[in-house]
């Protein structure tokens, strides 16, 4: 290596090269014009140079808005003779793209014939579709002839193409971009344009607001296919200031009276760039595989807008559990990246937040307006130097005449005879005698005037930079009018909400049906479910020697806690018991529970509410019923008790005290304040006994006086007055109960 090779017989040298440095050239030399003339776009105009191309070769051919359509072929061969030299069918995707308002949220081009659908069929052929630009892409291009933008010349040096479009729209954000350079990729969301308008208005007025300013105009992306963005608003805000993050975007839909007490869900709006197609296939094997057994079947009755109709297993499944499922099982909910790497100035990639792209926009708008203001000057003073030739041929034009016609260089002797210069001795010389004849000294001052007074307003935008801004701002207005959101096109099509929030679902329960149910579980630990809530249960058969100890109404999609005298919960399902016409069956076939324990309580479960749990020593503790659930048939360890201790009491802990009476048959009152909240433990001592144990215990309100039912079914009731003797702390042995308080040591009978 290094050394020079012998040169081969009558030719040049060879020369040696490391095989490293060689890659390392043209590696970089590849991933610099793959960044830069391939997948990034320009923060400028928001055109990758396949898009600017395409738009610029359609322009030279006339195929302005309102014109005729012309054969996409002959645009795409355009653009690759002169201007891409790559394949004509990359180019032609591209083209199709621009025309997709499935893709696009804001077409480019506007196409006549098949530039496929959203069922992700493939477009026609180019030679059998045609194609011309639409208003926005006539404002991404006016000016362009007005030295707004700088031109370089084409690969071959044949022709010239722009840098970049002098863009009177917000393109980028407007439409979005997606690309896949060398170490590097963008992903940019589409927009709604009058709030991106808005937004750059905003901009102008206050220099130093930064994204959150920003957010208040623009509260995200605006997909061409709807959908429901759900992610959480302070997540969007982070993507928009960092330039990176992402969005959940999920279909539309709602539920439909299919008649006989049957419904079906409907989508009508599916995630951008999702195959209708695709995705109606990943449903289909939702049913057939049954990976969601709740769903029924899909059938497909779009039209020209989406129509995908769902049906559920049964009638009373739940819509919002049977969606959630397939949010997350199929594109129904997809996750759009935001990206935002961009070419700054055309040149730098560079990640941007959403108010620097913004300005990155602004900037270049202002240029554009200057540009255009200097080379309106040039034209106008062109025109003034040869509306001052005029007027003097006008004011000496039989002599002007008599010099064109007998000198033999009239050019020379104009100049010489009027001091004029050699562009207004030009323009003499090309007006013809007879338009010389007509000229009129009041119509050349007229224009010369005119012309003076429009120079005077240039320059004065020229030298105010607030005069500058003020005719963006003004440009901008006359935009948003025509894209404003009270247009057909400018409605903002995507929505906002927030994500079900629900736990694992168990299709299983979804299938039950919700019924009316009243639990009975007798003293030996049978349980069985009567339909409906029962109000009348003194005609219930037990086994010999059994006796009913708890009956409480609940539903069949319920879960039912069990507590036991060890100290364990267990969760059974409300569905899941046996019928009320026999005994039922004993609860201990549905937990393992172990022989020397036995049930000491059981109720429904309520989310979010509390317990007081209380074991026969007295101790006891709150504890949130969520975490009594129990996964298995092992149940879960709750309250820790020592045997002989076991746990005796678990009742609602609502209200602000808590009423105690032991075996010993004294009642104790105290404040609920004083339990503490645990999720598992032995707890503090609530009654001090000197014989016996705690026999119930109850939460309610003081002001609201304690309630307590005999056997009979008679409610007695004391107010705070009344109770005052009871009332201590806890701990407390507490006294003898009222007159009249049941024989059982119970507030309820069950």
């Amino acid at each position: 290596m290094g050394k020079q090779a012998p040169p081969p017989s009558g030719g040049d040298p060879i020369e040696t090269i490391e095989l490293r440095s060689a890659l390392e050239q043209r590696y970089l030399a590849y991933a610099l014009s793959t960044i830069t003339q391939r997948a990034l776009p320009d923060a400028r105009d928001g055109l990758k140079p396949v898009h600017r191309r395409l738009l610029y070769a359609m322009r030279l051919l006339r195929l302005d808005p309102g014109q005729a359509f012309k054969k996409s072929a002959r645009v795409v061969g355009d653009v690759i003779g002169k201007y891409h030299p790559h394949g004509d069918q990359s180019v032609y995707d591209a083209l199709v793209r621009l025309a997709q308002e499935f893709a696009q949220r804001w077409t480019l081009v506007e196409g006549q014939g098949n530039f496929g659908n959203v069922d992700g069929d493939n477009p026609a052929a180019m030679r059998y579709t045609e194609a011309r630009l639409t208003e926005v892409a006539r404002l991404l291009l006016d000016g362009l002839d007005e030295g707004t933008v700088d031109f370089r010349e084409t690969y071959d040096g044949s022709e010239e193409e722009p840098i970049v479009l002098p863009a009177a729209f917000p393109n980028l954000l407007a439409n979005g971009s997606q690309g896949i350079a060398v170490g590097m990729a963008t992903s940019i969301p589409p927009h709604n344009a009058a709030e991106l308008l808005d937004a750059a208005v905003h901009l102008i007025d206050n220099p130093k607001a930064d994204t959150d300013d920003i957010l208040k105009f623009i509260p995200g992306p605006d997909f061409p296919t709807g959908g429901i963005v759900v992610e959480p608003a302070g997540s969007i805000a982070e993507a928009y200031r960092t330039g990176r993050g992402g969005f959940r975007l999920r279909s539309k839909w709602h539920q439909e009276d299919a008649g006989r007490g049957t419904w079906v869900i409907v989508v009508t709006e599916i995630p951008w760039l999702v195959p209708k197609s695709r995705l109606i296939e990943q449903l289909a094997s939702m049913v057939i595989d049954k990976k969601v057994p709740i769903l029924a079947d899909v059938r497909d009755e779009s039209a020209d807008d989406i129509r995908i109709v769902l049906e559920p297993k049964a009638r009373t499944v739940d819509p919002d559990v049977l969606m959630e499922s397939l949010f997350k099982l199929t594109d129904l909910e997809t996750r759009i990246s935001l990206n935002m790497n961009v070419l700054v100035k055309g040149r730098v990639p560079q990640v941007l937040g959403l108010a620097p792209v913004l300005r990155e926009w602004l900037a270049h708008r202002q240029e554009v307006i200057v540009r255009r203001a200097k080379f309106r000057l040039d034209a106008i003073d062109r025109r003034l130097e040869i509306l001052g030739g005029l007027l003097i041929a006008f004011l000496n034009i039989d002599e002007v005449i008599k010099i064109i016609r007998t000198k033999d260089d009239p050019k020379a002797e104009l100049i010489r005879k009027y001091k004029i210069t050699e562009i207004q001795a030009e323009a003499i010389l090309n007006i013809r005698l007879r338009a010389l004849a007509k000229l009129e000294e009041i119509q050349i001052r007229t224009e010369h005037k005119e012309l003076t007074e429009e120079k005077a307003d240039i320059e004065k935008l020229l030298g105010s930079e607030a005069r500058q801004w003020t005719k963006v701002k003004k440009e901008i207005a006359e935009v948003r009018k025509t894209f404003g959101p009270s247009t057909a096109l400018g409605k903002r099509r995507t929505a906002f909400a927030e994500a079900g929030d629900l736990p694992a679902i168990d299709f299983t329960e979804a299938l039950v049906e919700r019924e009316p149910i009243t639990v009975v579980v007798s003293a030996m630990g049978w349980i069985r479910a009567l339909k409906g809530h029962a109000d009348d249960l003194s005609t219930l058969a037990f086994k010999q020697g059994d006796t009913l100890k708890h009956a409480f109404r609940t539903e069949t999609t319920a879960k039912i806690l069990v507590l036991a005298t060890n100290g364990k919960t267990f969760t059974l399902d409300a569905s899941k018991l046996p019928g009320g016409r026999g005994h039922g069956e004993p609860i201990r076939l549905q937990i393992d529970l172990e022989d020397s324990a036995d049930i000491a309580q059981v109720w429904p479960h309520r989310p979010g509410a509390k317990r007081l749990i209380v074991a026969t020593d007295g101790r006891g503790f709150v504890v949130p019923e969520d975490d009594l659930l129990a996964s298995t048939k092992k149940g879960r360890n709750v309250l820790n008790v020592d045997s002989p201790d076991e746990a005796r009491v678990a009742v609602p802990a609502e209200g602000d005290h808590v009423a105690v009476i032991g075996q010993n048959r004294k009642l104790l009152i105290f404040p609920l304040s004083q339990v503490p909240e645990m999720g598992r433990g032995r707890g503090v001592r609530l009654q001090k006994y000197k014989d016996g144990t705690i026999s119930d215990a109850i939460t309610f309100v003081l002001k609201s006086g304690l309630t307590w039912v005999d056997s009979s079914g008679r409610s007695f009731t004391l107010d705070a007055k009344e109770l005052r003797d009871w009332i201590g702390n806890r701990s407390d042995a507490g006294r003898l109960p009222p007159r009249g308080f049941p024989k059982t040591n119970r507030f309820t009978p069950y």
